[in-house]
This record gives C-alpha cells, structure tokens and sequence, in this order.
C-alpha cells in the first residue's frame, strides 16, 4: 500500500527541521522559519513533538531550541558541544539557586574560550545582563585559565605556542613562558582559577574548574561574583569546594549521556 503524500511531507518536514537545528547549538523559531521556509504553525506543531519524544529541548536561558543528545541514535552529527551543555544545565541551574551566583560553561573555540550557557537568568545578583555566546581569552580570564592549566601537557604546549605569538593584549603573558607555567602549575595545585585581577571589571571577580572526562578538558565552569560581597576566606572554604563538586558532578553526567 503506498504511503500517504501528507505522511511523507510530514517526516520530510520533520527531518528538514532536525537537520536544521544540528546546524546550530540554539536557534530561535524566527531562524528555523527562515532557514527551512516552514509556517511557523507548523514548526510549533512539530517543535513540540520533538521534544516530547526528547530529542531537542525548548531553553529560554539560550534564546530557542537545542538537539539533545538522544539524536544520536540517529548517527547524524551530534556534537560533544551539546552534549556538555546538557549534562551541565541542571547542575549549573542547582547551584545558582542555591548560591545565587550565576554560572557559566564555556568550551575551548580556537585561541578562545566561547560561553555555551550561562545560569544569569537564574541570578538575583547577576554582575552581567547576558554572556551566552561571549569569547574569553585563555590567559586573562578563569574560564580560560582552567582549561590551559588542567588540559592534556602536550595540548597545553601547542597553545602556550600559538598564544605567545598572538596580538591580542590579554595573551600577552604567554611570551613569558616560565610564569605562565608557574600560575598554572599554581592553579593546578589549589584545583580552581581565577580571574586576571586587572582584567575588566574589576568590581567583579570569577572562579573557574575544569570538567574533565577520560583525562581531556570538555569544558569550564565558573561562578562570577561581586568582590564587594564575598569575603576571601568563604571563597577558600565555601565556593571554591562546591565548584569543584560541580565540575565533577557535571563529568559524570557526561559519562551517563555518552
């Protein structure tokens, strides 16, 4: 018997519409509308089927619709990306609503350290209005800083390398190699980074750990706060041990979804 002409349009819409969103950590309906020509009735309609069956979710912190990793039973293109960002999204919203300091996941993009999702929106005492999509240095800024410090030696050398040679301001220290390695060798030691403290905004500060699965750096996470309302020593003894349990629970979260 052969198949209806509307059965097939609607898995040949549907497939258009995944293909679509794989092309993209987040996009927005308005994106899809335009990308696949779609009513937007008819994206909603099959949006919302998508992710009642779990392979894409709806996050308003990161402005539209994500594949999850359930995609992968399909064998087409699911990045590790996602897939950290999944794991970490419950975490990261966790311990904002219990710290009330917002979150951060960034990943390594280049010479680069790109944020993939961020808990402000959870955040009562938010220092910044929005970061998702936001490209740190790996010198100056924690995030950056934890990755370069935890990652594999060999991957640490060649970017040390290509670092010392960039124009950009904050890698500049990386011409000094001996005290770049002596931070991070520091910063391996105390298990967190932090921030440059000469890096603007200096009424601001973030502390940064690694996520680490099989020996390789997936990404960071890091807590940015206002100096003015943390004492040092609770950043020792209460913020800088949860972050630590947050990077591990968040790897092996990452492990569950592999």
């Amino acid at each position: 018997m052969p198949l209806r002409t509307d059965t097939v349009e609607a898995a040949a819409r549907t497939l258009r519409l995944l293909e679509e969103l794989n092309r993209h950590r987040v996009a927005s309906l308005d994106q899809l509308h335009k990308a696949t020509s779609l009513p937007k009735s008819t994206l909603v309609r099959l949006l919302k089927s998508l992710c009642a069956m779990g392979y894409v979710a709806n996050d308003r912190r990161q402005g539209g619709y994500a594949v999850t990793s359930r995609v992968k039973s399909l064998s087409n293109g699911f990045r590790g990306d996602p897939l950290v960002v999944e794991a970490a999204r419950p975490w990261a919203i966790a311990f904002t609503r219990q710290h009330q300091w917002p979150v951060a996941i960034a990943v390594r993009d280049g010479l680069s350290m790109a944020i993939r999702f961020s808990t402000i929106p959870d955040s009562p005492v938010s220092p910044f209005h929005a970061t998702v999509n936001t490209r740190l240095s790996l010198l100056g800024r924690a995030l950056g800083r934890a990755y370069v410090a935890f990652c594999p030696a060999r991957e640490r050398r060649k970017l040390l390398d290509m670092l010392a040679i960039s124009p950009e301001a904050e890698d500049a220290p990386a011409r000094d190699r001996a005290r770049i390695l002596a931070m991070l060798s520091a910063i391996r030691r105390q298990g967190h980074a932090e921030r440059d403290p000469l890096v603007e905004p200096r009424s601001s500060a973030t502390i940064a750990v690694p996520i680490v699965v099989d020996n390789k750096v997936l990404a960071t996470a890091g807590m940015t706060y206002f100096k003015s309302a943390i004492r040092p020593e609770d950043i020792a003894t209460r913020y800088v041990p949860s972050m630590v349990g947050l990077g591990r629970s968040i790897a092996t979260s990452v492990q569950a979804l592999m």
